[in-house]
């Protein structure tokens, strides 16, 4: 390889290291999170995310090494349902059971 391939094989690398520690992040907060804080808030089940999250980290983790089995554009694929935990759920199910945060209230 020449330089220009060693540069997108550093960057493919690098891009798919990032997306599977978002991956896990996604998972391990999923873990902490009690199971009535997804129906109090209107999400899909604990065990649904926990399912679609540990698919994505085993998958992401496959596709993280660069070489001929890496994923490529898939471990960049894979991200989105931990983005879409992130976005839209984490902020749904924090607060369950914790109180308010900040100033306020009674």
């Amino acid at each position: 390889m020449g330089l220009i391939g060693d540069l997108q094989l550093l960057v493919f690398f690098a891009l798919a290291l990032g997306a599977f520690v978002v991956e896990l992040w996604a998972l391990v907060h999923c873990l902490r999170q009690p199971a009535q804080a997804f129906s109090y808030a209107g999400k899909r089940t604990k065990n649904f995310w926990l399912v679609v999250l540990a698919v994505n980290v085993a998958l992401g983790f496959i596709a993280v090494p660069p070489g001929p089995l890496s994923g490529g554009f898939l471990s960049i694929i894979l991200v989105i349902p931990a983005a879409i935990y992130l976005t839209d759920v984490r902020p749904a199910v924090s607060g369950y059971g914790r109180g308010r945060r900040g100033g306020g209230g009674w």
